[in-house]
């Protein structure tokens, strides 16, 4: 090569490095990342990109759908299987409780369900409006307790109810000072009408015992449960005319651990499973069912060159007496002991007994 190609060479490149340097300049320093990412480089993240990776957005109002580390962070939150078997257990629970609670306070009561969703332990006590009353129930079959909470409108309604007062206007509330003992002594009264109604849902499933254990104003009093364990949140709401509140069953996953395979079935029919229709309709057509019954008066074993030697006309001798007990037997399976005899000019069998399981399996 000639040093004249050498030259030109020069010429050129230096005229496309020129080039690359306006393109540069008039986009802002666009050329900036790519020039660093060949050259190996990583670019620096400006506030916003770190914002949005990080889940943290200024025009967000927490009540959006978090992103980034955030939504990492919070999947434990919903990281738990779905139980199929409590969504017709609290169902139950709520029918049950509306009758109980409206014999109860002696007015028209009902109590619905808001919400039912996982949420940490912590999360939840930090979460509680005071004034409140926190029960504390034990689950005396799975070893371990569950929490109510019941808000100041529905204190002050059931107390309202309960003595007396009159219907049509909303409960005083005197906030600032604890709950008399009356007020305690009647929400008390109260709780133990819904865990005995609680007991009885799960009752259908698994038995257990519910027992008031305490009751708290205090939520740091009432942690039944690390912080960070998961907790099922149940949210119901009572209404009684115009007057009312909240009241918040929480369940730690380790209380109804013990259970959580039954809590896992799927829900057909109207007993948890069962279907009380189809069971009757089987069972009458079952008891129209014809069977044939088989009346054994004897069993020999032969070999089969006698069987083969048969001949028409032939006596076989049994070796039973004439008052031997008779087998009935249905497909092969002993159902019945008798005794022969005549009815007019039929042979009969009397039923003597029935035969057990225990000699049908020996």
């Amino acid at each position: 090569m000639s040093d004249e190609d050498e030259e030109i060479d020069d010429d050129a490149v230096a005229a496309e490095w020129a080039a690359m340097a306006e393109a540069d300049e008039e986009g802002d320093g666009e050329g900036d990342d790519d020039m660093a990412s060949a050259m190996g480089i990583d670019r620096v993240l400006d506030q916003t990109e770190i914002d949005s990776l990080l889940g943290f957005d200024g025009d967000d109002d927490g009540e959006g759908t978090k992103t980034g580390v955030q939504a990492l962070i919070n999947s434990g939150l919903v990281a738990y299987e779905r139980l199929p078997m409590l969504d017709i257990i609290f169902d139950r629970y709520v029918r049950m409780m509306s009758t109980s609670l409206r014999n109860f306070t002696s007015d028209n009561f009902e109590v619905s369900i808001d919400s039912m969703t996982s949420i940490r332990f912590g999360d939840y006590l930090n979460s509680i409006p005071l004034p409140a009353m926190l029960a504390v129930f034990e689950a005396r079959e799975w070893e371990n307790h569950g929490l109510i909470t019941i808000d100041s409108n529905m204190i002050y309604s059931v107390v309202d109810a309960l003595l007396g007062g009159r219907r049509g206007n909303a409960p005083m509330r005197i906030e600032g000072r604890p709950y008399t003992t009356i007020e305690h002594t009647l929400v008390g009264e109260m709780l133990n009408v819904m865990l005995k109604d609680l007991c009885g849902a799960f009752e259908p499933l698994s038995p257990v015992t519910f027992e008031l254990d305490r009751m708290e104003t205090n939520p740091r009093f009432a942690t039944i449960a690390q912080s960070s364990n998961a907790a099922l949140l149940i949210k119901m709401r009572a209404d009684m005319a115009d007057r009312g509140g909240k009241m918040e069953l929480a369940l730690p996953y380790a209380t109804i651990e013990p259970i959580r395979e039954l809590l896992l079935q799927r829900y057909m029919g109207e007993k948890f499973g069962r279907d009380s229709i189809w069971e009757t309709h089987l069972a009458n057509e079952i008891m129209m069912t014809d069977v044939d019954l088989d009346a054994v008066l004897d069993e020999q074993k032969m070999t089969l060159g006698e069987v083969m030697g048969f001949e028409v006309g032939q006596t076989l001798m049994l070796n039973v007496g004439q008052d031997a007990d008779v087998d009935i037997r249905c497909s092969g399976v002993p159902m019945l002991k008798g005794k022969t005899g005549m009815m007019g000019r039929h042979k009969a069998v009397r039923v003597e007994r029935i035969v057990g399981m225990n000699e049908r399996q020996s």
